[in-house]
């Protein structure tokens, strides 16, 4: 076999894809962060025509340049919880207002093969959009996320994906500096809410774009 890795990842995204769809979820893989914005873009996007957009803390979505796509596309009316130049109480407003939007965009902290969302917030603005409020919600999704089981996302989450948040973010909680979970009290901790979304309900609003290389963390 001439490109083994490739064959390895075509097989797990299939299996991730197939147990998602499993429990309601819509579904679709791409091969590289650009096809998946195009997925998103043209084919998604439209076809929910929201007319409000949002989005929560994610890498990935920054990532694909979907996020400067949409923020400069005069067809939506766009709130940006990005924006630098809010004040903390403007920002804190801006996430809650997002709660409510058409279209809720984000990425997800571990996928597991048996189809599950497993996520840890500090805010919570992020799994509240994915629990309940907007219409519609699209995770963008780096191969790298997807986990055997939900054992297997509750380690990776905290002992990967937390810790470097926490480096990226410069807070001060512990595993910034030993890069891994020490069940903290620092008032930098990042780590509150836990939410494991077995299913989409109602069923396919909860859409997912896997995308074949690593992305986020």
């Amino acid at each position: 076999m001439d490109n083994p890795i490739d064959e390895y990842w075509k097989l797990r995204l299939q299996r991730t894809q197939k147990a998602l769809e499993a429990n309601n979820f819509d579904v679709y893989v791409a091969d590289n962060k650009n096809l998946a914005k195009k997925i998103a873009y043209e084919t998604i996007i439209p076809a929910i025509a929201p007319q409000t957009i949002s989005w929560g803390g994610s890498i990935t979505f920054v990532g694909t340049r979907l996020y400067e796509a949409l923020k400069n596309d005069p067809r939506y009316t766009v709130l940006d919880t990005y924006d630098k130049s809010l004040s903390p109480e403007q920002s804190l407003e801006r996430r809650r207002e997002s709660l409510l939007v058409d279209l809720f965009i984000t990425g997800t902290n571990a996928i597991t093969e048996t189809g599950q969302l497993v996520n840890l917030d500090m805010i919570g603005n992020r799994i509240a959009a994915l629990t309940f409020g907007p219409k519609t919600v699209l995770l963008l999704v780096g191969r790298n996320k997807i986990v055997l089981d939900q054992e297997a996302a509750v380690k990776r989450i905290k002992n990967y994906a937390a810790p470097v948040n926490v480096m990226r973010l410069d807070k001060k909680s512990p595993c910034g500096k030993t890069g891994r979970c020490e069940n903290c009290s620092s008032p930098d901790r990042i780590c509150n809410t836990w939410t494991i979304t077995e299913k989409s309900f109602p069923k396919k609003r909860v859409k997912i774009i896997l995308i074949n290389e690593d992305m986020g963390f």
